[in-house]
């Protein structure tokens, strides 16, 4: 199989898991937070702590996607900064997936791709966490 054929399986793969993680977890905070005995702002406060171990999850998983690829030898490395362990991995995806791009480490070949598209998941993931505790908040903001 082609390693451009390849590339897009798995970074279909990844992209439809960081999306399936992020719509269990809001799925799950929806049902939970209407739930919790406690005061009104702290349920705000436990839907960001939520959302936010969603996105550190989802961040996880591709810096372990990098990690295994480079591995494979076939779609290419990460430069610069980089000394090829599971933490450098995570520390660009990161920077990836906030779209923060400190540029210190870079993809090569067929990882530039998966790092544009993690981009791009990862912005559309934290607008969908910032529309979810926007109705989250007009709910549960006063005090009652």
């Amino acid at each position: 199989m082609p390693v451009l054929l390849q590339s897009f399986i798995v970074n279909g793969a990844l992209i439809s898991l960081a999306i399936l993680i992020h719509y269990e977890m809001l799925r799950l905070l929806s049902v939970l937070i209407p739930k919790l005995p406690t005061r009104h702002r702290l349920k705000v406060v436990t839907g960001l702590l939520g959302a936010l171990t969603a996105h550190v999850v989802e961040i996880w998983m591709f810096g372990i996607g990098y990690y295994f690829l480079i591995d494979l030898g076939q779609f290419g490395t990460l430069a610069g900064n980089y000394n090829h362990s599971i933490l450098d991995s995570v520390y660009f995806s990161f920077a990836s997936y906030t779209s923060l791009g400190l540029g210190d480490i870079y993809p090569t070949e067929y990882l530039r791709f998966l790092a544009g598209l993690e981009t791009l998941t990862g912005l559309v993931l934290i607008t969908w966490t910032a529309s979810f505790m926007y109705i989250e908040m007009q709910k549960f903001w006063d005090d009652r």
